[in-house]
């Protein structure tokens, strides 16, 4: 589903991931996760795809918000989890979202 997201300026949160073969909960904590970001204040929509490759793209209200989750203590755990046994690799890219268009039909 598409983030409904106001007009911007905001910020967005790009999480691209190539994830091992162990599985050992990770559905189940990215979506705690993304319940638990939902309440965080600052949040406004997430979008996420995987087909190999894993993206995430969060958004934000500001990057006080965003600093915020990156040490909430739940998150902290997953970011540990997902460095031991979850990830082969990721990159996080945080961006400044100044001009958004949408068509739907």
């Amino acid at each position: 589903m598409i983030a409904s997201t106001p007009k911007p300026p905001y910020y967005a949160v790009i999480f691209t991931t190539i994830r091992t073969n162990i599985d050992d909960g990770y559905n189940e904590m990215s979506d705690k996760l993304i319940e638990l970001a939902q309440g965080h204040d600052g949040f406004l929509g997430i979008e996420s795809a995987r087909d190999g490759m894993g993206i995430s793209i969060s958004y934000w209200t500001d990057l006080e918000s965003i600093s915020k989750w990156k040490n909430q203590s739940d998150h902290l755990l997953a970011q540990q989890k997902g460095k031991i046994d979850g990830y082969k690799s990721f990159k996080t890219r945080i961006s400044k979202v100044e001009r958004d268009y949408d068509f739907q039909k």
